[in-house]
């Protein structure tokens, strides 16, 4: 059973998460601040680590580059609110594994979470890159092309296009599309995915989305 160390300073995220690693068979630990979250992973008893860039005490990136500094090669997983293309660079510039940003879907963090353990115990991985017609997704830089041109999508823009290319062909009800992009934050009323699929449109094509009426949206590609 993987350890898994969770550093979060909110509570309510954090129980989300922990509650949903440990339903998939993890053992997680959570912890709230910095120097709790550096002592922990130091330890060694974890397989990887979820953390967070606002933390007290120390921050994220000082935790993760006093990780790295003395040779810890634990995984991390960076999960903050901060998105900025600067703060994605400086994370995986400083040995971050993978960086979510919030709102997330746990989903996917689930799925980062599994690519990044795999990979540290030498498993075959899948690609990190997504692919379906002209568009393309790279999970690691977090780009999006279509016929080989660079589109500039936002954080949630991105995580709805990834779930689309990862579901090509398939109908996504709304209500699947906000529990994996918008995740723990998400109103079942809202009308927020219908919104970021017109983004998506504008961005990436009006006929690539197709809507299924009475049953949710279909990425043709």
């Amino acid at each position: 059973m993987n350890q898994i160390l969770i550093a979060e300073d909110e509570e309510r995220i954090a129980q989300f998460v922990r509650k949903g690693l440990k339903a998939h068979g993890f053992q997680p630990t959570v912890v709230s601040d910095g120097a709790s979250a550096l002592a922990h992973a130091m330890s060694g008893g974890y397989d990887l680590m979820v953390l967070d860039i606002g933390l007290p005490v120390l921050d994220g990136f000082t935790v993760l580059q006093r990780l790295r500094d003395v040779g810890s090669t634990l995984p991390v997983v960076i999960l903050t609110a901060r998105d900025s293309l600067s703060d994605r660079v400086a994370g995986l510039e400083g040995g971050a594994d993978d960086y979510m940003s919030k709102p997330f879907g746990f989903d996917e963090l689930l799925a980062r979470i599994r690519l990044r353990l795999r990979r540290a115990t030498g498993e075959a991985a899948p690609s990190d890159r997504l692919e379906h017609g002209d568009v393309g997704l790279d999970l690691r830089t977090r780009t999006a092309t279509v016929a080989g041109r660079e589109v500039e999508l936002s954080a949630r823009e991105f995580a709805l296009a990834e779930v689309f290319l990862q579901h090509p062909g398939q109908v996504m009800s709304r209500e699947q599309l906000l529990s994996r992009v918008w995740g723990y934050d998400f109103d079942p009323g809202s009308n927020v995915v219908d919104v970021y699929v017109r983004y998506l449109r504008k961005k990436l094509g009006v006929d690539r989305i197709e809507t299924v009426r009475g049953a949710g949206y279909r990425f043709k590609g």
